[in-house]
């Protein structure tokens, strides 16, 4: 799953250890959600929809790939 959590965070001047102290996880962890290796709970998503105060979808984008469409 691709996302733009690394663009919201810059564009609103915050830096990942800010970031993970406001989302009560671990900096590794959002180096590791902003590099596509690590998918986040539902949970954890609609906390970062509501920090930046825009919809999932706006941040997370899912692809299915090509086995998933057959």
């Amino acid at each position: 799953m691709k996302n733009r959590l690394a663009e919201l965070r810059k564009k609103h001047g915050i830096k990942q250890e800010e970031l993970a102290d406001r989302l009560e996880v671990s900096r590794q962890t959002i180096g590791s959600l902003e590099n596509g290796r690590y998918n986040p709970s539902i949970i954890l998503a609609f906390k970062i929809a509501r920090l930046f105060e825009v919809s999932i979808e706006d941040i997370f984008i899912y692809e299915e790939s090509e086995e998933n469409e057959k």
